[in-house]
């Protein structure tokens, strides 16, 4: 779609979107104003129909008390002809009594002595023997006129030793309605209960009280469909059913419609008839029934029960209105959304012929010919713009000379690059997150023995068994964003050859700083390790030829009890048990110096385990107490039972500490005391061990050399031993100092790592050195 197209169409849907705002406003205004009318309508009937309610409830309420005074007048004449007694009274002489005191029937109820009240006699036959135990607040009416001759529920008219209850089926004969009278002042020994029949008491809501009103209504409201009154105390809640003579009846004094047909029933109203009751607000709701749309408007009256009228109007009406209405408006907004689109077109053609000849000139540039450039007419903004495309122009051209420069630097770079890495000695190889190799050089080749097609795209599989832990802590600090640098280690090759190299892995990132892929650099120290291990193990043959003396004054000691015992048996023919046990005990203090002896000067396979640092410096001082005794020093080994282990290779260790105590024992020509102490770190990831001697101390411009080469503070030293010493802690991962001063001794403190704690790997990208736990 061109822009010319796509103005053309933002102005018409801009157009329509502002004409369907507003037929949505007049819509819904509109809808709102017709609704709000018909609440008000509704409002209007229900006011008259609270002013009809309120004034038949006073008529009926007024008729009903007449009714009642006239029932309590005829009990009272009942009184004066009855014998107070039951048992003289027959249900004969009520018949004609009832019809002199103008009353439907006259019956006797009297109290058995089960609790029960029943009626005993009665003009009526068929009420003799009913019982009123189920008959609700009837029941405590009659008990307690019976108890106190007077009534106090709520229900009914009350008077002087009388109450009336409310008009209801009769239980004899559901369908008639009667108003009954209960009179009792102790005198007898049975209530009084003339009735009379109240049937003209609804005929008279019919024809003139609430029910008629409501029919007029109807009839001249075409829009009203059915008007109901409710009573919420009842409404929604289980029907009160009594069965009279085998026929449900509904007691008149709990209705929950009141008047009313109540055409239009729904689940919900006794919801919505409930919310206008206690919010004394109107209710207005919307439903289909069958079909036909209906708007239901709650009103609560303002009368002595707080009724609700229920209104049902037609929304059908209102519904035809809105939608006459709404075609109009549409009609309206199509024909002015076709002239929109005709008149936008053509004013986007005319906007456009600039931005055309701007576009014809890019296009050109687009092309090669960034020499092409505008007239420019005016400075609005599409004169701007041109200035600036000239501008952007002139750029270019500098700028694409420029760019092809730059890719002459970037492939001289990249050969010199690919040169480099292709002609190391260290072999590199990239691998993706998976382990799975992608790139290597020459020197990979030749360190390892495969071959670029058979590793690329597979996993390499080099790494010794016991190393397998170590190495997937790398690559988690690797993947995480950290770098390893210098970890020294084991790998395999393709035959399966042990090779000790020294590694650098590093993550390689893409240009939105996300890890794509890992750098490993190897380095092979196989001859290095050689080198240092004929190292160590000369250092080491030197020790053991200077402490020969030593061991040779510790192995003559025990020798020379052995001759003695021997020259005794030699003269008295047989020895002692306890002399046996001591020769014995000597045998095995000479072949326990001569087996340390030889364990220390035999070289051993490098093998790191977990290390006792208190057994191997016990080891220690039981190998040079005799050289120390010989020189007057007096070795104390400070030691605790609970030390963390280490791990690492215990004869190199013990090579250490050999060197550093022989040290300390050389520089104290007049004895004393020499302290070797052992704890757990400050930090509590390790153990530190420290030898303090009370020799003549180290100058302070000699203690920064100590571990070069061929330096050595002792005439005939050549500075091999602490150096020796140095790398094998350094193997370790853990740490060798030295403090002194001159006249008061020296202090030399190993630190290392405790067996938890694996190797400390190098930096990466500026960041501190990771340790892997």
């Amino acid at each position: 779609m061109t822009i010319k197209a796509k103005i053309s169409a933002f102005i018409t849907a801009l157009v329509a979107i502002i004409l369907i705002m507003n037929i949505s406003i007049y819509y819904y205004s509109s809808k709102n104003d017709l609704e709000h009318r018909t609440e008000n309508q509704m409002s209007i009937i229900a006011k008259q129909i609270g002013f009809t309610v309120e004034a038949t409830q006073t008529s009926r309420k007024a008729m009903e008390d007449t009714a009642g005074v006239m029932l309590r007048i005829a009990a009272l004449a009942a009184k004066e002809r009855l014998d107070p007694d039951i048992a003289n009274v027959t249900n004969e002489e009520l018949v004609p009594l009832a019809k002199d005191l103008g009353v439907q029937h006259l019956t006797l109820w009297v109290r058995k002595p089960d609790g029960d009240i029943v009626v005993a006699r009665s003009s009526d036959p068929k009420e003799i023997g009913q019982s009123s135990r189920t008959w609700d607040y009837w029941f405590t009416a009659f008990n307690q006129l019976f108890d106190d001759h007077a009534v106090t529920i709520p229900e009914g008219e009350k008077m002087e030793n009388y109450w009336t209850g409310p008009i209801n089926f009769s239980t004899t004969n559901p369908n008639r309605i009667n108003k009954w009278g209960y009179y009792y002042d102790g005198t007898t020994n049975y209530i009084i209960n003339p009735l009379i029949n109240a049937k003209p008491f609804l005929d008279f809501q019919q024809s003139a009280g609430t029910d008629a009103v409501i029919q007029k209504i109807v009839r001249d409201n075409s829009d009203v469909l059915d008007i109901s009154g409710f009573d919420p105390r009842f409404f929604g809640k289980e029907k009160i059913i009594k069965y009279k003579k085998g026929n449900p009846v509904y007691n008149l004094d709990v209705r929950d419609v009141v008047f009313g047909s109540y055409s239009y029933p729904s689940e919900k109203d006794a919801g919505h008839i409930l919310q206008a009751s206690e919010s004394q607000e109107i209710v207005t709701v919307k439903e289909n029934a069958n079909g036909a749309r209906l708007i239901k408007t709650f009103i609560p009256l303002d009368v002595a029960n707080h009724y609700v009228v229920g209104i049902v109007s037609d929304g059908e009406a209102i519904h035809q209105a809105l939608s006459h209405q709404l075609i109009v408006q549409i009609v309206i907004s199509l024909i002015l959304a076709a002239a929109a689109l005709l008149i936008s077109y053509f004013l986007a053609g005319v906007l456009l012929m600039p931005i055309n000849r701007i576009l014809e000139t890019v296009n050109e540039m687009a092309r090669g010919r960034l020499d092409s450039r505008l007239e420019v007419r005016k400075m609005d903004e599409l004169g701007r713009l041109s200035t600036r495309i000239n501008a952007m122009g002139d750029n270019l051209e500098h700028y694409t000379s420029r760019l092809e420069e730059t890719a002459e630097e970037l492939r001289s770079t990249k050969q010199y690059l690919e040169s480099f890495v292709n002609h190391t000695s260290d072999a590199i190889h990239l691998s993706d997150l998976e382990g799975n190799i992608t790139q290597m050089n020459k020197a990979f080749e030749t360190l390892y023995g495969w071959a670029e097609s058979e590793i690329i795209g597979k996993r390499l599989a080099n790494v010794p068994e016991e190393h397998a832990q170590e190495y997937r802590k790398v690559w988690e600090i690797v993947v995480r964003g950290g770098a390893v640098t210098g970890i020294e280690t084991v790998r395999c090759d393709k035959n399966g050859t042990l090779l000790d190299v020294s590694l650098t892995v590093s993550p390689i990132r893409d240009e939105e700083d996300r890890i794509v892929a890992v750098a490993t650099i190897t380095r092979n120290i196989t001859e290095r390790k050689k080198t240092e291990e004929m190292l160590r193990q000369s250092e080491k043959l030197a020790v053991v030829g200077q402490m020969a003396a030593g061991f040779a004054h510790e192995i003559r000691n025990p020798l020379t009890t052995l001759r003695g015992f021997v020259q005794l048996q030699k003269k008295q023919g047989s020895l002692q048990p306890t002399y046996l046990e001591i020769m014995l005990s000597e045998l095995d203090r000479i072949n326990h110096i001569v087996g340390e002896l030889l364990i220390f000067s035999k070289p051993q396979p490098v093998r790191f385990q977990e290390a006792s640092v208190k057994d191997i410096l016990q080891d220690i001082a039981t190998m040079l107490d005799s050289q120390a005794k010989q020189n007057n020093i007096e070795l104390q080994l400070l030691c605790p039972n609970e030390l963390p282990v280490v791990r690492g290779e215990p004869n190199q260790l013990k090579q250490v500490f050999l060197n550093l105590i022989k040290n300390a024992m050389e520089s104290m020509p007049d004895g004393g005391a020499l302290l070797i102490e052992a704890m757990e770190a400050p930090d509590h990831q390790g153990v530190s061990i420290r030898v303090i001697d009370q020799g003549e101390g180290i100058p302070e411009e000699a203690l920064s050399r100590l571990g070069e080469p061929f330096y050595s503070t002792k005439p005939t030293g050549n500075g091999l031993g602490l150096m020796v010493s140095q790398q094998i802690i350094a193997t370790h991962k853990g740490s060798l100092k030295f403090t002194s001063k001159l006249g008061q001794g020296t202090v030399a403190e190993v630190n290392l790592p405790a067996s938890h704690t694996s190797i400390v790997l190098g930096p990466g990208n500026g960041s501190p050195s990771p340790t892997i736990a």
